[in-house]
């Protein structure tokens, strides 16, 4: 199965100049906790939930933008990417979302949540949680 197959298509979006207030009520109206960030189109990085709490509010959140909080380095994958390289680059880059990216341009959005609902390979998803999560573990110890 593909990328192209289980991704959520043209996922709502924040740019580097959006406030995090902004970005906080789209991850509450769309129940998601993380954002991809694009500037014309292009993605120039991810912002979550933690990123605003701890980047943020916790540094006298008022006023901020989301490029104050931004996670730049943008880990994404093609549409025409198996559902196994995507799993492959969650378990080692340690995240749970990827951005779909075709032609320099985001089309969607993949989420641990979405291969485990959409393909059901119960097996793999739990091994790619697994493997994020002992990052967590190793950084909390």
């Amino acid at each position: 199965m593909n990328i192209r197959e289980v991704m959520t298509p043209n996922p709502r979006t924040v740019t580097p100049d959006d406030s995090i207030e902004s970005a906080a009520r789209i991850m509450r109206d769309e129940d998601t906790g993380a954002l991809p960030v694009v500037q014309d189109g292009r993605p120039v990085g991810m912002v979550t939930d933690r990123d605003i709490v701890i980047r943020g509010v916790a540094e006298g959140g008022s006023g901020r933008s989301v490029r104050d909080v931004i996670t730049e380095r943008v880990i994404s994958v093609s549409p025409d990417a198996s559902t196994r390289e995507a799993t492959e680059l969650m378990s080692e880059h340690q995240i749970r979302r990827l951005p779909v990216v075709e032609n320099d341009r985001l089309i969607g959005i993949v989420s641990l949540g979405d291969l485990a609902v959409k393909e059901a390979k119960d097996r793999r998803v739990g091994d790619t949680l697994q493997s994020i999560s002992e990052g967590v573990k190793e950084r909390t110890r």
